[in-house]
């Protein structure tokens, strides 16, 4: 079977690694983790790259586990932060692990042929520790010097906000977690970003010295888009895994959205296609006959299964074809209602919204966050009614807007759209 090392490396996946003694560790089947703190009730789509990357572990018959940081998760990881997160209590902890062990559940239990994933949470071994007994035992190990020498801890000591003890201390806590797991659970290798590799480093020399296992790390590179911001986040928020969260359908579409320059990237990253096929990919969008957002169209029907299932593509390219703009696409409330929980709605009442200018209904349902966006939009033949454009700022919703009176869809721009109903029929 080919290592799965190669696999990584051949997708860029890999940014660096503790050694080639990983590639020896992968001779026979071994159990490799990656740490996921509960900071949200979901994981975002920036997750994705850590769970493909245990996913490609499991089809290479290793058992991938997710550490659920329901300890760490306490304090917060400075690594990548300006500044000290907001402290959870412990009722936010607990939600949070509920949420993101459903969400790592779902993408790492798809395929029944494979190594069953598992899923571990720190609380259960620091809940019980004696603070004295962890620093004589563990924190002796740990030199000033080198933890200082961080980066993650250095650009946060020449920072205004400083570098509180409470944050300063997660590299040991997290070293910690890689000790305890290659001693109780046999697990050798640590997955993370190359934002952790301070961490992961500080995990396996304390593993060297009081540990009886090998271990070693491997990281990847941060997930950037072209333009310099930070993949995952768009106009209207995190792109979240959970459907509870973030519907399907707007899943699928920040995915077609992508810029050209990076879907390629993402395709090998995001995804389990065939190399081959993503670079016909690559290589038809040089064609002067390509249509555009071909390969985004791959990339989000391919990703949205992942996360979502053959049901989530199912309802996104459902919403996507009922709902797109345009005058022959007619629009009838059977089908609105069919698509309904597949995009964002809303209810009004009928006084609220007979009358008034779609300018004003767009901003009060929280569809746009301003006027000024709506004027722009609208002047750019950006705003649709029932797929038909807006030619003007003043337009009012009349009766013969609403679809067999009772629903009626605004569309801003081909990808975002919301079907108000009006309450009380």
């Amino acid at each position: 079977m080919e290592n799965v090392i190669d696999i990584l490396k051949e997708r860029g996946f890999i940014d660096a690694m503790t050694g080639e003694e990983v590639r020896d560790l992968l001779q026979a089947p071994i159990k490799i983790y990656s740490g996921f703190d509960p900071t949200a009730e979901s994981l975002h789509i920036g997750h994705l790259v850590p769970l493909i990357g245990l996913a490609w572990f499991q089809r290479c018959g290793h058992t991938p586990v997710a550490l659920i940081g329901g300890a760490t998760g306490m304090i917060g990881d400075p690594s990548g932060k300006s500044k000290e997160r907001v402290l959870l209590d412990e009722e936010a902890i607990k939600r949070n692990v509920a949420g993101i062990t459903k969400d790592v559940e779902t993408v790492l239990s798809r395929h029944s042929d494979v190594a069953k994933p598992l899923i571990v949470n720190n609380l259960d071994w620091f809940g019980g520790i004696n603070f004295i007994a962890f620093l004589r035992d563990i924190g002796k190990n740990f030199r000033m010097g080198t933890m200082l020498a961080k980066e993650s801890v250095k650009s946060r000591l020449n920072s205004d906000e400083g570098l509180s003890f409470t944050e300063f201390s997660y590299q040991v806590l997290q070293a910690y977690d890689f000790y305890h797991l290659a001693e109780n659970e046999d697990i050798v290798i640590q997955l993370g970003g190359s934002d952790q590799w301070g961490n992961i480093t500080a995990g396996t020399e304390l593993i060297r010295k009081i540990g009886t296992k090998k271990a070693a790390g491997i990281t990847f590179p941060l997930l950037n888009r072209s333009d310099g911001k930070k993949f995952g986040k768009s106009e209207e928020g995190t792109i979240w895994l959970s459907p509870e969260k973030l519907q399907p359908y707007d899943f699928y579409q920040y995915l077609v959205r992508i810029h050209d320059d990076d879907v390629i990237k993402l395709m090998k990253l995001l995804t389990f296609m065939d190399l081959e096929e993503i670079r016909r990919y690559e290589s038809s969008m040089e064609d002067n006959d390509y249509i555009p957002n071909t390969a985004q169209k791959r990339l989000a029907e391919e990703v949205t299964r992942i996360v979502h299932g053959e049901e989530g593509v199912t309802k996104a390219l459902r919403a996507t074809e009922a709902a797109a703009p345009g005058a022959k696409t007619v629009l009838d409330a059977k089908t609105l209602e069919s698509i309904a929980a597949d995009i964002p709605s809303a209810e009004a009442d009928a006084k609220d919204v007979i009358g008034e200018k779609v300018l004003d209904i767009m901003v009060q349902t929280g569809f746009l966050g301003s006027k000024g966006e709506g004027r722009r939009l609208i002047r750019n033949k950006g705003v649709y009614v029932n797929n038909v454009v807006v030619e003007d700022e003043n337009t009012i919703i009349e009766e013969k807007h609403l679809i067999e009176g009772r629903m009626f869809l605004i569309a801003a721009g081909k990808k975002r759209k919301i079907l108000i109903t009006i309450r009380g029929l």
